[in-house]
């Protein structure tokens, strides 16, 4: 893993320590939530045959299917005293025939970006650093996530881009619905993190 990406590691642990730590004074801990379900797209989540790492996720909407492969390497465990957290390494992985303009569109309204792309040279793969925030969450009424009760929501933060140009955007999965999202994590990432998507969704 690059520098970079270790760097913007160690702060996500850092931060989401610092929030765990704040939280555990209340009866149900929140990590990293977002504001609402105007600041997310739900997407379909599907295993992909014969490889146990792969989803196949699809968004349908105004007659468009956007269709594109999620792939999630192993995780490497972080302790800190009784704080833990994984990280790793994916990529999004292009499917041909798909109609990406209406989610797009909507994912640039939710992560708050200026514009939405065009003309966007598409690619194969889109690789991404991640870091899984928790496991096992539920949904809290104001969208954020927390472990008591126990739900089955993944809430994760991937890492778009190298070098200095690297975007932030949370990734949220729950196998037992079939559902995955993409929630903002700040609107100062916006327009990069929607470039770097559009070359593969």
């Amino acid at each position: 893993m690059k520098p970079i990406g270790l760097l913007l590691i160690l702060s996500a642990f850092l931060s989401c320590l610092a929030c765990s730590r704040n939280s555990s004074k209340s009866s149900s801990p929140t990590l990293e939530p977002h504001s609402g379900s105007q600041d997310s797209v739900i997407f379909d989540i599907a295993p992909v045959d014969h490889a146990p790492n792969r989803w196949r996720g699809t968004y349908t909407s105004g007659g468009k299917v956007s269709k594109f492969i999620i792939e999630i390497g192993p995780a490497k465990a972080f302790n800190e005293k009784d704080f833990q957290m994984s990280s790793g390494s994916g990529k999004f992985l292009s499917q041909s025939g798909s109609e990406p303009g209406v989610f797009l569109a909507n994912l640039a309204k939710a992560l708050q970006a200026k514009k939405v792309p065009t003309n966007v040279h598409r690619v194969e793969i889109v690789p991404f650093d991640y870091v899984i925030l928790g496991q096992h969450q539920s949904r809290s009424s104001d969208g954020g996530f927390g472990d008591s009760p126990n739900g089955n929501w993944t809430a994760m933060k991937i890492f778009l881009g190298e070098g200095e140009n690297v975007g932030e955007v949370f990734l949220n999965f729950n196998f037992a619905m079939g559902k995955a999202e993409f929630s903002i994590k700040d609107s100062d990432y916006g327009d990069f993190v929607i470039s770097q998507l559009a070359k593969v969704l």
